[in-house]
């Protein structure tokens, strides 16, 4: 796994837009956070575009990204939003360049796309809050991003919670939008999981829909592989006028639990705003005790 030099003061971080429309006023307080850590924000030609719902057209955004991976004086590309898009592009760019020149890049939701990808190609990303985040994100999720962006430690300690699952794991970390994922079964960007921590989050989904989703990734092996789950938030799920009988925390511990893996409940990741920075493919310890649940990250 290659993974970013850490930023130094002066660095250059690009803003990119790779599925929703942004325009550049939105983006004010992130481009002022990073001046605050000493960074430089150059503004990618995908902010302002609008197709619809998507910063321009798909080649639009694929060129917007290629340009951003490709200029060696840019060391980490953060993505602007989510929502839908990264999918119809990740195919017309090349990440070659990363292999040579590897550089962060960041972000959730739909940016899980990437994570995955990235991931499969032996590249380390940043599962965290996006530009569009930053006004109303917790200290920690900030605190959380510029850790790893300047490579310090980053350690996690959480209460126990009743859901969790006893014990320790080591490997790396993939995982992102479990709809994401679960979208991603069998292309090209769909994650190996063997003896890896898998960390999942999801938003505004039916509960059914996440059973399915369950179903299809514990069916394609992925479950079976990992050596620890991490569960994020969950937020906003729904339900039928005939309920489904499980809240979404009860629908992934019956899928989870027989794996006999620590598992940990409530990590503060996702679509809320105290979302902490998790680096993908580094390696991780996850210790899951009737103490508490503690992250290790490298």
């Amino acid at each position: 796994m290659k993974y970013a030099q850490a930023l130094c003061q002066g660095d250059t971080v690009a803003l990119v837009a790779t599925a929703r429309k942004n325009i550049l006023p939105n983006l004010q307080p992130a481009i002022e956070l990073l001046e605050s850590w000493g960074l430089k924000a150059v503004i990618g030609q995908s902010i302002g575009l609008d197709n619809h719902q998507l910063a321009g057209t798909d080649a639009q955004r694929a060129a917007d990204l290629q340009a951003q991976l490709d200029k060696p004086e840019v060391k980490a590309i953060w993505c602007v939003r989510g929502g839908y898009g990264t999918v119809r592009m990740i195919d017309l760019v090349d990440f070659s360049v990363l292999a040579k020149q590897p550089k962060w890049i960041i972000g959730f939701s739909d940016v899980t796309v990437l994570h995955a990808h990235l991931h499969q190609l032996g590249l380390a990303s940043i599962h965290g809050l996006m530009p569009v985040n930053v006004e109303k994100a917790s200290p920690d999720a900030l605190e959380s991003l510029r850790k790893i962006l300047f490579n310090e430690p980053l350690h996690y300690e959480l209460p126990f919670q009743s859901e969790n699952q006893l014990g320790t794991a080591t490997g790396e970390l993939i995982g992102g939008n479990l709809s994401i994922l679960y979208s991603l079964m069998g292309s090209a960007s769909q994650l190996d999981g063997d003896g890896k921590i898998l960390f999942i989050e999801d938003l505004d989904e039916y509960l059914y829909h996440l059973d399915r989703m369950c179903m299809g990734l514990k069916r394609s092996g992925l479950f079976a592989q990992l050596s620890g789950v991490i569960v994020g938030t969950f937020s906003q799920m729904h339900d039928n006028e005939i309920p489904w009988g499980k809240s979404a925390y009860e629908i992934l511990a019956e899928h989870l639990s027989p794996l006999n893996i620590p598992i940990a409940y409530h990590f503060p990741a996702g679509h809320i705003p105290d979302n902490r920075a998790l680096a993908f493919g580094k390696k991780a310890r996850l210790i899951v005790t009737k103490s508490g649940t503690q992250l290790q990250i490298d």
